[in-house]
């Protein structure tokens, strides 16, 4: 009998207390907790440990049970804070409930307030605010399956203000900032991207499983992980090697080619639009390796020694650039735009050498046309929107010397996060299931070389998203792919003439995908941002407009029903050579372009369009229509059918037969 009240005391105080629990990275002081919805905590704990919450002067219990897992559902609640939350003995404080936000894809979600800072100087600078709260899931890969957590981050619920946000989505930035303002209520910003992704990566195995098991076989093929480590230990040793030869054998670096004094007499002078200077004399075929550029400048006693920014446009690929022998940047690869800061007392009065050092391992060096070339003085140097006002233009002329040649670098590269459900795995799988208001889906320009399957990805991506979630109405904002012209990439004179003529388009036909899954899903919108590109640059820089199409998007979706959007199709007419489309709503009025129409061998033909009130009329062809065109090019610049509001029509391909 002793031996059974001992056992039974001894399991009592096992129920009473509390083992030390885990919860995921998400749950952080300063979080921002979903209003209106459960509230999902939970996290793991010894097998059938009693687990407590305490949160808004209510307590919570549960157990957790075999495999030591464990969750409570918090009751919905209104927006308000701060609270203290208490799981076990871990106290977490200054939680706010208000809305939060989930923003995935791939470089767009990416591009920093860094980066577009000189679009919105003022603005950023100004703006603090302790109710929009921002985390960043830190970048990883898992092959072998589904994760139960992220790994720790840097950037944990940080409050808005210019210093945290510097490394954060502008996107995210401005969408909080944005939605703030509309609700009044805390926003949490939750950013899970990563550059250059395709949409496979994102997608779980059981959703690609039936229809595609070739990628899923793909994925397990990196299941082994003593080939990804060789592999990887393989690939840096190749480049550090590459990197040692490319150094040792450069004259460049033995005779200090970036010195102001050093004498350049005998370079050869060349255009930076005239692209030979990037080709090898040996075998005529674009320099792998590096070359160097030096341009002389004149400063004058009045900007003498004054702090400055050089404008450098945007290069490919990497870059060293040097002003009067001293390194002022380096860029390592081809995307960011070279903003240099040049310090107090570097700038002397009369002759200055800025100095370039080119370093391609493929394709060919040049610069990016479309882009600034100048130093930039006093204080409005580092606005780009409006420019600076006391400028010294870059002379197009540059004095050219190859430094050394080299074979391609070798390579394996496996790059993880391109292959099949690595990224579902390992960072979205583990978010869930985090009470969210909506999420935002920008990504497709890894998927435009193969645009076919991108909609029946697009669907699995939101349903297997919503299933791990458990909420089929979950709200998503697809951001359509920005206008964009890839020819510049191949180092094309300015200017890049507009595509005229009816051609196919993987850009568009990715578009195309994008409308008609958003159009087929009650509980999603399409953020058209056709008009926001840059025709030299796959990462424009108006990310506040992007962040306004997105809020309204989540405005008719959650909020209002009856917000507009971009105009959209209602209805179709065909009398004689005429097609008539009406529309949900009024355009503004005049001649339309980009509108083809295809005749019965479906070889599409430029058409003039009108548009008046709420309808867009085609006409002057002279043959039976068979389907119709608008804004099908990767670059529709000229395409210009826009809401009262100004808000432009998405591009469409339309089978008027059907």
């Amino acid at each position: 009998m002793r031996k059974v009240l001992i056992l039974y005391a001894a399991l009592l105080c096992a129920a009473v207390t509390e083992a030390k629990v885990s919860l995921p990275q998400l749950f952080q002081s300063g979080m921002v907790l979903q209003r209106g919805k459960q509230i999902p905590v939970w996290g793991k704990a010894e097998a059938g440990e009693l687990v407590t919450v305490r949160f808004n002067k209510k307590q919570y219990a549960t157990t957790a049970d075999l495999d030591g897992r464990w969750r409570i559902n918090l009751p919905k609640m209104k927006a308000g804070g701060p609270y203290t939350m208490t799981v076990g003995d871990q106290v977490l404080t200054n939680i706010l409930i208000g809305d939060v936000w989930l923003l995935s894809g791939q470089s767009n979600i990416d591009v920093t307030i860094e980066r577009v800072y000189p679009q919105y100087t003022k603005e950023i600078d100004d703006y603090e605010n302790g109710d929009i709260r921002l985390f960043r899931v830190q970048n990883e890969t898992e092959a072998h399956g589904v994760r139960d957590d992220i790994k720790p981050t840097p950037i944990n619920w940080k409050p808005v203000n210019k210093q945290n946000a510097w490394p954060f989505s502008a996107v995210g930035y401005f969408l909080g900032k944005r939605m703030y303002e509309k609700t009044g209520v805390p926003q949490g910003i939750i950013v899970n991207s990563w550059g250059g992704t395709p949409i496979e990566a994102w997608i779980s195995a059981d959703s690609l499983q039936n229809d595609y098991p070739m990628l899923v076989k793909r994925a397990q093929f990196f299941q082994n992980d003593d080939y990804v480590k060789a592999q990887g230990q393989a690939n840096m040793q190749a480049e550090r090697q590459w990197q040692k030869i490319l150094n040792d054998e450069d004259p460049g670096i033995s005779e200090n080619w970036s010195a102001a004094d050093f004498d350049d007499s005998q370079w050869q002078s060349a255009s930076q639009w005239d692209h030979q200077w990037a080709m090898s004399p040996a075998t005529h075929r674009p320099v792998v390796g590096t070359i160097w550029l030096r341009q002389h400048i004149q400063i004058d006693k009045a900007h003498a020694g004054k702090p400055a920014r050089l404008l450098l446009g945007t290069l490919f690929d990497q870059d060293i650039t040097y002003l009067n022998g001293q390194e002022v940047g380096h860029t390592y690869y081809q995307y960011p735009p070279r903003r240099y800061d040049i310090p107090e007392g570097l700038l002397r009065e009369g002759d200055n050498v800025i100095t370039v050092r080119f370093i391609n391992k493929y394709g060919m060096a040049h610069f990016i046309p479309e882009k600034p070339y100048m130093l930039a003085f006093g204080d409005d140097r580092m606005s780009q929107n409006p420019m600076p006002t006391d400028i010294i233009p870059l002379s197009e002329q540059w004095l050219v010397r190859l430094g050394t040649e080299m074979p391609s670098c070798p390579s394996g590269d496996i790059s993880l996060q391109n292959i099949p459900t690595t990224l579902y795995n390992a960072v979205l799988h583990p978010l869930a299931p985090y009470a969210l208001s909506g999420v935002v889906w920008y990504q497709g320009e890894s998927n435009t070389g193969n645009p076919a399957p991108y909609a029946d990805f697009l669907k699995k991506l939101m349903g297997c998203w919503r299933d791990t979630w458990t909420d089929r109405q979950m709200p998503f904002v697809i951001v359509q792919l920005a206008n964009y012209d890839g020819r510049q990439q191949t180092g094309f004179p300015q200017p890049i003439v507009p595509q005229t003529t009816p051609t196919n388009s993987g850009w568009a036909q990715l578009r195309e995908a994008q409308r008609m899954v958003a159009e087929a899903d009650p509980r999603a919108e399409l953020a058209v941002i056709n008009d926001l590109g840059e025709t030299v640059d796959i990462h424009p820089l108006r990310k506040k407009e992007v962040a306004e199409r997105i809020g309204l998007g989540f405005d008719r979706l959650i909020f209002n029903n009856k917000v507009k959007l971009s105009p959209e199709i209602i209805s179709t007419n065909i009398t004689g050579n005429h097609i008539q489309f009406t529309l949900d709503q009024p355009i503004q009025e005049g001649a339309l372009y980009t509108f083809e129409v295809a005749d019965e061998g479906h070889i599409f033909h430029n058409v003039d369009a009108i548009g008046k009130g709420s309808v867009i009329t085609l006409l002057n062809f002279a043959f039976k229509p068979t389907a119709v065109r608008y804004a099908w090019k990767d670059n529709p610049i000229e395409a210009n059918v826009r809401s009262l509001t100004g808000l432009p029509m998405s591009s469409f391909e339309i089978d008027i037969n059907k």
